[in-house]
């Protein structure tokens, strides 16, 4: 599936990107190294910084571009909580192991706010986010939510917004109720990343693009990853791939089912318009089986997404794919021209559950399910800690049990898009 790409996808983020995105060398050489990752995404630039302030020679290997897959091109929504919800969490690890758990999430919501001013680098961060109730029935789960937050983890920041008051933070027709979390938040995920990179090679760490791993090996107490131009020997090796390990570890890669996402940036809105329909610039994700997610940006425009097709492919025409699902929400954008529409794979596990962990010295990062901005930070916090001696968070996430997709390769696929196509149709009737 995977196809290695010089450039980054056209999205709204690397079209508009203020800069020219720097270009990393490529891997012509054989280094040795404390800790080698594979991939640089959110998951691997997370793992890096916190080792290299550590003091570890870290080494970066990236098949395409920093931030080149879902990580550089995602809906920016920094979200507390996993993709799964909580409970599929306690079920796993108990109610207290679960808190611990959620701590290390509010733990990343505060990092990811306070990181870029550490390092130096702006990404375009506003506070606020709103989970939507479509069907009257849903609004129970949004009250349910509320009420454990507060009995189970602790956290009382949750405000629920009735119909006669959502109005005042969006207008649409679409929604029943909602739920904001002033913890919760939006950003630009490509701004984001390559502010990471930089701040990984300011602390020592190195990074290789175009570097596409073709194999590792266990040698001795370490390993050697090879590339098609060199290699690199390390005690550790992390595995942070997600949507494109593909073969390169056959026992991960059948724990995760590549899924295509995509959306659209309108044009530029009209500055009393773009304000009209989020007037306390919240992002928003609903609480349908497949959620409608959409932000404004800087510039005005709406970021919309909300397809996916788990047979893997992308629709030929994003923006025209996409167009019925924002009207919906919208009706007065009916007809808005649309600039920028992209889309790509994201890494989902059987239960939407996150697989971090870790095997004698090899661990890994994957399933975040289409919800990352802020799980693959708390996740990289686990697997950094137990490389440097603290393995506490990092044995909450071994607890829970992510299995194989049902049907191997040929079968899996569309077995879940079945499922899926099941789950959607409930939810529009």
């Amino acid at each position: 599936m995977f196809k290695q790409s010089a450039q980054h996808v056209a999205s709204y983020y690397a079209q508009t990107f203020p800069a020219t995105i720097p270009l990393r060398p490529t891997l012509h050489e054989s280094l040795h190294g404390d800790v080698v990752i594979v991939g640089a995404g959110f998951s691997g630039l997370h793992t890096a910084l916190r080792l290299a302030l550590a003091g570890k020679r870290v080494v970066l290997l990236e098949a395409s571009r920093v931030a080149w897959a879902a990580s550089g091109r995602n809906g920016g929504q920094a979200l507390l909580g996993w993709s799964c919800d909580m409970p599929p969490l306690e079920k796993a690890l108990g109610q207290q192991r679960t808190r611990a758990l959620w701590d290390s999430m509010c733990w990343a919501a505060k990092e990811m706010r306070e990181l870029p001013e550490r390092h130096g680098f702006d990404i375009d961060y506003r506070v606020g986010s709103l989970w939507t109730a479509v069907l009257p029935r849903r609004v129970k789960q949004l009250k349910e939510a509320l009420h454990e937050a507060h009995d189970k983890w602790g956290y009382d920041q949750l405000r629920m917004i009735d119909r006669d008051e959502l109005g005042e933070w969006i207008d649409s027709p679409r929604y029943e109720a909602a739920l904001y979390d002033p913890q919760g938040a939006h950003l630009n995920p490509l701004k984001l990343a390559l502010g990471l990179a930089s701040a990984i090679e300011h602390a020592g760490g190195r990074i290789f693009e175009q570097s596409q791993v073709l194999d590792y090996q266990s040698v001795g107490d370490g390993f050697i990853v090879r590339t098609a131009t060199g290699e690199v020997r390390s005690d550790v090796l992390v595995l942070a791939c997600n949507a494109y390990i593909d073969r390169l570890d056959r026992t991960l890669s059948q724990r995760l089912l590549p899924v295509g996402s995509y959306q659209v940036a309108t044009a530029p809105l009209d500055p009393a318009l773009a304000t009209s329909l989020l007037p306390k610039n919240s992002c928003v994700i609903d609480n349908q089986f497949v959620p409608d997610y959409f932000r404004l940006t800087p510039d005005h425009r709406l970021l919309f997404g909300g397809g996916c097709t788990y047979l893997g492919g992308i629709p030929r025409d994003v923006a025209g794919a996409t167009r019925p699902y924002l009207e919906r929400v919208f009706p007065q954008l009916r007809g808005v021209q649309i600039d920028y529409a992209w889309g790509g794979h994201i890494d989902c596990s059987i239960r939407r559950t996150p697989d971090i962990g870790r095997e004698g010295q090899r661990y890994w990062l994957q399933g975040f399910s289409g919800h990352g901005v802020l799980p693959t930070l708390a996740g990289a916090r686990a697997v950094s800690d137990a490389i440097l001696g603290d393995e506490q968070l990092l044995a909450l996430y071994q607890g829970i049990d992510n299995a194989r997709f049902p049907g191997g390769d040929s079968l899996a696929a569309p077995l879940e898009a079945a499922a899926k196509a099941w789950y959607r149709l409930r939810d529009n009737f």
